[in-house]
């Protein structure tokens, strides 16, 4: 199918693309790499009068450290440069472990970001990234900016605390603590294919090894990232030891994601599905905490 008529714009500067927004509100679409937007206007989920393409702000498109020591990327940044950056790969590591598993190099040389964050897909990877490692959101209108927390801006499927007028337009990773452990995990039937369940975990341990603080995302599992608190509490205040990360698993499986099926994989087989992903993130998070907590000792 091909989409419906639409006007085409390609601003020169943030403030421009802004002003644009303001005048066009909701009529109006960003066109970042257009890896979802595209197939949704070509099937006419989405029939948007006006698409303001962003591909030409630069200044949307970086990867740095700010003085507090977080992790400042640009909504523009393509996956294929957070995959391959020193940067990333030092500093967020979980986002780095997390991009190969993103489709594939033709579609990650395209993707970015922020379209990712903003699109807010249930079953995309990034979203699940930014909740674990406490990303902050920054969004820009002509009014002024806001940062906003990852988990206040997924706010159910395909929706985020964003208003038509904005623009997400940086992310801000916290620096890791020492002695912290991550993981990523995900299963599907093909490599490239969506998962048919996913997890990320970020452990930090005290200085004799005991869990301080746990956090555990999945993705394909409800209605956006899914986060299991109970979980993580079950972990917190416990070395690593099989039977809390089996009590942990049991508890995010069964109790605290709510997967909703698919023709690839039913409701009790995504539960099975994460049980097993959940035991396997938790061993390698552990493991990584423990090097570092060696290292420092």
């Amino acid at each position: 199918m091909k989409p419906a008529a639409f006007e085409y714009i390609v601003p020169d500067s943030l403030e421009q693309a802004l002003s644009i927004l303001q005048e066009h509100g909701e009529e109006a679409k960003i066109l970042a790499g257009g890896q979802s937007l595209v197939p949704a206007m070509n099937f006419r989920m989405l029939q948007p009068t006006l698409l303001v393409d962003l591909n030409k702000l630069e200044e949307l498109d970086h990867i740095r450290r700010n003085e507090a020591g977080d992790l400042l990327v640009g909504a523009m940044t393509r996956h294929r440069r957070l995959e391959f950056d020193n940067l990333v790969a030092q500093y967020a590591p979980l986002l780095h472990e997390s991009i190969p598993s993103i489709a594939h190099p033709q579609i990650r040389n395209r993707g970015t970001l922020g379209g990712s964050l903003v699109h807010a897909d249930p079953a995309a990877e990034l979203p699940v990234i930014a909740l674990a490692v406490d990303a902050q959101i920054k969004v820009q209108s002509i009014g002024g900016e806001r940062t906003i927390p990852s988990v206040e801006f997924f706010q159910g499927m395909f929706t985020t605390d964003i208003n038509p007028d904005e623009i997400l337009v940086e992310v801000a990773i916290p620096e890791s603590s020492a002695r912290t452990g991550w993981a990523f995990k995900e299963i599907a039937r093909r490599a490239g294919d969506y998962a048919m369940m996913g997890i990320a975990v970020r452990i930090t341990l005290d200085e004799d090894g005991v869990c301080e603080k746990a956090c555990l995302v999945y993705l394909n599992a409800g209605d956006g990232p899914m986060e299991a608190v109970e979980a993580a509490k079950i972990l917190e205040g416990q070395p690593r030891d099989d039977q809390a990360f089996e009590a942990a698993a049991e508890k995010a499986s069964q109790d605290e994601i709510d997967p909703l099926g698919n023709m690839h994989a039913n409701v009790d087989f995504q539960r099975h599905l994460a049980n097993v992903l959940t035991l396997r993130a938790l061993d390698l998070a552990f493991q990584r905490a423990d090097v570092d907590r060696g290292e420092n000792l």
